[in-house]
């Protein structure tokens, strides 16, 4: 794929969230391998900063900044998020100020801009870090992991502290999808940070203009919600624009739970360390042999045969398209009937997430009982459809409870449940259980579609 720029210059103007000054902001184009670059034209000699792991300022409280020396941008991830996920590889981002315009609170503002400035695609071919190793990082209840993944997905939970507002969604991010589904998602609050934040200086120049704020069980906004699930969207958004400052697009699944700026920032570092070292030990003689599983062609679905009422991992490996580390059943234990499932996912210390979930502490990440969940539902669906050449893709969780942790040595039993279908489309309730005890559930959505086999 081309590196992208825009073809002429654009700006808007608007309040900063966090200082609450007015700035205005100016998209120029920029030749290839460029980078996105930083231009400060309010200080002497109009300094510019570039993007990268290390270049972040102390202040990571409810913003990312971006600093180099005296000089620094102040809230750059919503400009950055709508740079990247309209795949922009090559633009100056000139500011009159030292905070970027929070506008209405999204990235929508910014893709329309880069609307306006035109895209156009350069001769030089896009550069992208891909992942061949998972790298995973931890903070109390926050976590991130990155998975091979040839494309850029994300796989997210949102959730606050008295889990009212838990919402998970999973999305491959194309241009396409990033400007409807991601970009509109406006940011929030809980009513109850709003004192210390502003008594920290911060949100000066917040308002319900700029801002969702989270009452209790209700919501406060100048306008309806744009999704029913908007905050894990925004969330995602955050992710994104954070990202950028690998330099570089990712290939990779992102798998999030409970992110914020400052263990994105974190997560990013990490992922910058684990490819110098990798690059530093790779060998002229690496074979296709070497790569990881899920860096070759996916597998072709098989048909469940009839009178198969338990499935070994050999099988479900021959079912589902997912591969190493992203397996999450190693047996179905029993078919009920067409609807249901019983089935069993050994949670060993050698899980790859549990590098990072917690150290010294590991605990099975609540996102993957979710995923244990959705593979199970495809595979009843599979079965009640008896064709070769599809996959089972998860569209989204509600109702998701975790009830208690997952440890090593756990044995997580999945029940599974189809509870509406109609054609390609069905609706699951899964439970998973360790010692008989639930510690997770969801209402589950998925979809039957046709496997893809790359090259």
């Amino acid at each position: 794929m081309k590196q992208r720029t825009i073809l002429k210059e654009a700006s808007l103007h608007g309040k900063g969230l966090h200082t609450g000054e007015e700035c205005t902001l100016t998209l120029l184009p920029a030749p290839e391998n460029h980078g996105i670059v930083f231009r400060r034209s309010d200080l002497y000699g109009k300094p510019e900063l570039k993007l990268s792991p290390e270049g972040t300022g102390a202040d990571m409280i409810r913003q990312t900044t971006i600093s180099d020396g005296n000089t620094s941008v102040h809230t750059p991830e919503h400009v950055l998020s709508a740079l990247c996920g309209c795949g922009i590889d090559n633009v100056i981002v000139e500011l009159n100020g030292k905070e970027c315009p929070i506008l209405d609170g999204s990235a929508r503002p910014y893709v329309h801009l880069i609307q306006q400035a035109e895209p156009i695609e350069q001769n030089a071919e896009r550069d992208y870090i891909k992942i061949e190793e998972a790298v995973s990082i931890s903070v109390k209840a926050s976590s991130l992991i990155v998975l091979p993944y040839d494309g850029f997905k994300i796989t997210c939970t949102s959730a606050d502290d008295r889990g009212i507002h838990t919402q998970h969604l999973s999305l491959d991010i194309t241009p396409e999808v990033y400007a409807a589904d991601i970009a509109p998602a406006r940011t929030f609050t809980v009513y109850e940070d709003i004192e210390p934040l502003l008594k920290m200086g911060k949100i000066q120049g917040g308002s319900l203009d700029c801002a969702i704020v989270i009452k209790g069980d209700k919501i406060m906004s100048k306008e309806p919600l744009r999704f029913s699930d908007e905050f894990v969207r925004h969330k995602m958004l955050d992710i994104i624009g954070d990202l950028a400052l690998l330099g570089k697009p990712l290939k990779g699944h992102i798998v999030a739970v409970r992110p914020g700026h400052a263990i994105n920032n974190k997560f990013v570092r990490s992922v910058a360390e684990k490819q110098a070292a990798a690059a530093g030990k790779k060998a002229d003689s690496d074979t296709a042999a070497q790569r990881p599983a899920s860096a070759v062609a996916p597998r072709r679905a098989r048909s469940i045969q009839e009178g198969e009422t338990t499935l070994g991992i050999r099988r479900i490996l021959d079912i589902l398209p997912h591969a190493y580390p992203f397996v999450m059943i190693d047996r179905v234990i029993d078919f009920t009937n067409d609807d249901e499932l019983r089935a069993i996912k050994n949670v060993t210390i050698n899980e790859p997430f549990f590098v990072g979930h917690y150290p010294g502490n590991p605990v099975m990440p609540g996102v993957l009982q979710l995923e244990a969940m959705a593979q199970a539902s495809g595979i009843i669906m599979l079965r009640r459809m008896s064709t070769d050449g599809k996959v089972a893709f998860f569209m989204s969780a509600d109702n998701v409870k975790f009830r208690k942790a997952v440890l090593p040595g756990d044995q997580l039993e999945i029940h599974v449940k189809i509870t509406k279908s109609k054609g390609r489309i069905a609706t699951a309730h899964g439970e998973c259980f360790v010692d008989g005890k639930t510690v997770s559930s969801a209402d589950l959505m998925f979809t039957i579609m046709d496997a893809v086999e790359t090259q």
